[in-house]
């Protein structure tokens, strides 16, 4: 209860602002710098002092430092990360999901998840931990290039799954920010989790190496902050454009079922948008594809958030009323999942 009413107090207590008021076009065209928000009166500042809790709670002395920008990142050499505008107030969650479909970090859970991924690639920053030869022999160099685009393997059992998109895989450095994110989480299972895993030999290093490091003073302790909002004259217009330009093309190998199913909105103006249909229903879809079809939480949330995503950038909508959609709906989100297991059907070693 006294968390609940902590959250509750953070809203009333978030400022004013005149753009609150203002429909997408006027918020639009206006630059970051003009939004004047501030970290501690933002609606995602209790998910930080919980993160702190948390780090408090492993016997970790270090906290990350915070600022706000543009989007989620963590720039090397820093021991903190920036989080995103949209998540300090409700006006801007909304223009995010109007303009992309979703909201990255949109719910607690979510929330928490890439926050302990972010605190992951700080704590490697503050301690350097990425130049350490066991670092380096547990997930790789951290000096690989950094692809571009990668293609998953996600029967593979050498990575943990955390974020979406079986992001462990990306990269030595977003390997170790992945295993340290599980190794965080509250009431964490992963010895159970991970008993039969490949993966297990990393978090059970990461345990060793948190350990090792708990009671240490970090050897970077700088607070640089890089692009933060007060000084991004950018409008919030030119940033979507190229957001959506960035992801628009994302798993569009699914584009001609979901024709199937859903109908471009010129056809039927009037049309509810899919987006917002599998939105409303997303609860029902976990428990059938999760529990009926004993699918693995992970396959459908890349599913789900594949087709809002893509359905959103197609401004596609419901062929008829509701209740017709539900059943293909569905069968969509599995047969996704199931063409995704099918194509990474590979023969080799775990």
């Amino acid at each position: 209860m006294a968390a609940t009413r902590r959250s509750s107090s953070a809203r009333q207590a978030l400022p004013r602002y005149r753009w609150a008021d203002y429909d997408d076009d006027a918020l639009l065209d206006l630059r970051f710098s003009s939004l004047r928000l501030r970290l501690r009166n933002s609606l995602f500042w209790p998910d930080i002092e919980r993160l702190n809790g948390e780090l408090e709670r492993r016997g970790l002395r270090f906290r990350p430092h915070v600022w706000m920008s543009t989007e989620w990142f963590s720039p090397d050499g820093v021991p903190g990360f920036a989080v995103p505008f949209y998540l300090a107030h409700p006006r801007l969650k909304q223009l995010e999901r109007n303009m992309m479909g979703d909201v990255e970090g949109g719910s607690r859970k979510w929330r928490m998840r890439i926050l302990r991924h972010e605190t992951g690639h700080a704590i490697d920053n503050a301690y350097a931990l990425r130049r350490r030869a066991d670092w380096r022999r547990v997930f790789g160099r951290a000096s690989a290039p950094y692809p571009d685009d990668y293609s998953p393997r996600p029967s593979s059992r050498r990575h943990v799954l955390h974020l979406g998109h079986w992001y462990a895989q990306s990269h030595p450095t977003e390997d170790f920010a992945e295993t340290f994110a599980v190794w965080m989480q509250p009431k964490a299972r992963w010895r159970r989790d991970y008993a039969d895993w490949p993966a297990l030999r990393k978090l059970e290093y990461v345990d060793e190496l948190m350990e090792g490091v708990s009671a240490g003073i970090p050897r970077r302790r700088n607070r640089n902050v890089v692009e933060p909002l007060s000084r991004v004259d950018q409008t919030l217009r030119e940033h979507y454009d190229q957001k959506k330009e960035r992801y628009g093309g994302a798993e569009r190998r699914y584009d001609r079922w979901m024709a199937r199913v859903f109908v471009a909105r010129a056809r039927k103006p009037r049309g509810l948008a899919a987006s917002r249909f599998v939105r409303e229903i997303e609860p029902q879809l976990r428990r059938l594809l999760e529990r009926r079809a004993r699918l693995h939480p992970y396959f459908v949330d890349h599913a789900i958030r594949t087709v809002r995503q893509r359905s959103r950038a197609l401004d596609l909508v419901l062929r008829g009323p509701r209740r017709d959609a539900k059943r293909p709906v569905v069968r969509l989100h599995e047969r996704i999942v199931l063409d995704v297991l099918q194509r990474n059907r590979e023969n080799y070693a775990l």
